[in-house]
């Protein structure tokens, strides 16, 4: 047996006698979320039990969220997990149930945190790692663009060969898991769209600028015409999702709003898509005679998986819930903030099993729950995949993009 499967075998083992411990840290997380930025007791929980291992945990500049190192020398491999919650209401009848009203571990940040806070745990007991596995347990995940920014611009990721992260999906029933190479989650931006006119009497529209008619062409015309302006391949989809304008049935009004969410699967379409949608919004609201301003909010980018990174997870999931328990993850129009780690190194993202039978629980749902069994397959695939990472990248020298400035500040959700 070779160093890297003893290592293997030894988490295993650690993970089936720590199971009660991992579903207790679990169960304290979910009855106890909190929100972007706010996360301050969950940063000391994990503080706390890090430092009782022996590990040396510290805060991000933003003042929640750690970074631990387990291991020294390199390489150096990132593991990450977003410890943030949803401003939902919790309505499960479980014990654990959230103590705080409208905040909710609906997204499964709770098990992530718990996975990597476990992997943390593992590795410290053994004896020796072959390079240093960088746990970041981030901030503020449900916002925008996101609290990955923070951390790249902390510099936090320097000198890492590879990022791995993992996130539920409860459409994948426990004991598996979703790998995917290319783009797994599509770039989330938002746009609001504001037009203005002088108003009017519904009798005479001739004399005035009908508002509702301009709001209507944006709505069908706009998606429409952006289609042919980009390459299909791209993935890239406008959706409206809120729109409002006047009171009365017989006035036109002086004002009206239209709110909506860009998203793209293709990075680089990604990064021209403000001007794009901006000329378009334009020249159709010139045809209206209305005025227009347009509030472009660049959100995150897609999650782009590198096909070798993504080669070490599924060497690690074949270890960890055999050939039967790998899926083929579809591309999803969701948001990670994770896709910014990729300015730096390269980086992939795994889908973990959830589902324990009955009607899938969907993830932003108060119902949203897991099979807690599922923490052990994340603590062990995560564990693993890094091992794995380490002796691929032994003797290689990190090199990536230069970071980009975080932006500071919270946004909507995605």
């Amino acid at each position: 047996m070779t160093d890297q499967e003893k290592l293997g075998t030894a988490v295993d083992e650690w993970t089936a006698a720590h199971h009660a411990q991992l579903v207790a840290v679990r169960r304290h997380l979910h009855a106890h979320p909190e929100l972007s930025f706010a996360e301050f007791e969950t940063t000391s929980h994990l503080e706390q039990r890090l430092r009782e291992a022996g590990l040396a945990p510290r805060r991000l500049p933003s003042g929640t969220g750690l970074v631990v190192e387990v291991g020294s020398g390199e390489p150096v491999v990132v593991l990450r997990a977003d410890i943030d919650a949803l401003p939902l209401a919790d309505l499960k009848d479980v014990p654990y149930a959230s103590r705080r009203e409208d905040t909710c571990h609906a997204c499964g940040h709770d098990v992530h945190t718990t996975v990597l806070l476990g992997v943390a745990l593992a590795l410290a007991e053994q004896d020796a790692l072959p390079g240093t596995v960088r746990c970041v347990f981030q901030p503020a995940e449900e916002t925008v663009p996101g609290g990955a920014t923070g951390v790249v611009a902390a510099g936090v990721l320097e000198g890492a060969s590879r990022a791995l992260a993992l996130h539920c999906d409860p459409s994948l029933p426990v004991g598996t898991v979703g790998l995917r190479t290319g783009a797994i989650t599509a770039a989330c931006d938002r746009m609001d769209v504001t037009l203005t006119g002088p108003g009017g009497h519904t009798a005479r529209p001739q004399l005035t600028v009908d508002l509702v008619d301009a709001l209507g062409r944006l709505i069908t015309d706009l998606p429409a015409l952006m289609s042919r302006q980009v390459d299909p391949r791209a993935g890239m989809s406008l959706v409206w999702g809120a729109v409002d304008a006047g009171v009365a049935a017989n006035a036109i009004p002086q004002r009206g709003h239209l709110r909506g969410t860009v998203r793209v699967l293709d990075r680089d379409t990604w990064k021209d898509a403000e001007a794009l949608l901006r000329s378009l919004v334009e020249k159709v609201a010139a045809t209206t005679g209305a005025q227009v301003q347009v509030d472009y909010t660049r959100g995150v980018p897609p999650v782009v998986n590198d096909p070798r990174s993504v080669a070490l997870l599924r060497s690690a999931a074949l270890e960890t819930v055999g050939g039967d328990g790998l899926r083929a993850s579809p591309q999803s129009m969701g948001g990670e903030d994770f896709g910014w780690f990729a300015d730096v190194l390269p980086i992939a993202l795994a889908r973990l099993g959830t589902h324990g039978g009955g009607p899938p629980l969907d993830l932003h749902r108060g119902t949203f729950d897991v099979d807690e069994r599922a923490i052990g397959v994340g603590v062990r695939l995560l564990a693993r995949a890094a091992l794995h990472a380490l002796a691929a990248d032994a003797g290689s020298t990190p090199s990536g993009p230069t970071p980009r400035p975080g932006r500071p500040g919270q946004g909507h959700r995605r």
